[in-house]
């Protein structure tokens, strides 16, 4: 039996949860749900899963609250970024999504572990800037000199300590392993 729709379009508890699940939790797009439900016989335009998700996501922001600020608060944090698509008009563009850690279990720190999630369709150097603007403490990230401007000792919202990342500092010795090896293989390598 197919999940009942009102007239304008919202979408009861149930559907609104298997909207967001899709979207978020299996990556399925907007548009694709749209077309799947207009085969089910269910009309759900475009701009109404829109809404639906917005207005979801407007509900949520205060629960949002409650996890950036303590984790903003924490004497460390793990920062990094990853690529992720994101359609466009027409068109997929690399985006990212920019993840802020704290975990102080490793130290025998009495706070929950948390994470926090932002994403931009670049990555642009004022990302990390507006992430941490009321961050002061300990960041442990990859060189990206995007976070230079955290690092700097008058930062007005407090100093920012970078404790860079070994597992991207130790990349360059295993690509110069690699080059060795292939030279001992009598492959094309760069010189070292």
């Amino acid at each position: 039996m197919a999940p009942r729709v009102t007239p304008r379009g919202f979408a009861g508890p149930n559907l609104l949860a298997m909207i967001l699940f899709e979207k978020f939790g299996q990556h399925q797009p907007l548009n694709r749900q749209s077309e799947r439900y207009a085969r089910e016989g269910i009309d759900l335009s475009l701009s109404t899963l829109a809404d639906q998700v917005g207005a979801c996501a407007a509900a949520l922001q205060p629960i949002y609250g409650l996890i950036e600020r303590p984790s903003l608060a924490a004497e460390r944090l793990h920062g990094d970024d990853t690529t992720v698509p994101i359609l466009a008009k027409g068109q997929t563009v690399k985006g990212r999504i920019w993840t802020y850690v704290r975990d102080d279990r490793p130290f025998g720190g009495p706070a929950p572990p948390g994470a926090l999630y932002y994403a931009s369709r670049d990555r642009r150097q004022e990302r990390p800037t507006l992430h941490l603007q009321s961050f002061s403490g300990m960041l442990q990230a990859d060189a990206y000199s995007g976070y230079n401007e955290l690092y700097d000792a008058s930062r007005a919202q407090g100093l920012v300590t970078p404790a860079h990342c070994w597992a991207h500092a130790r990349r360059q010795f295993f690509e110069l392993a690699d080059i060795a090896a292939n030279a001992r293989r009598n492959k094309n390598a760069a010189a070292i």
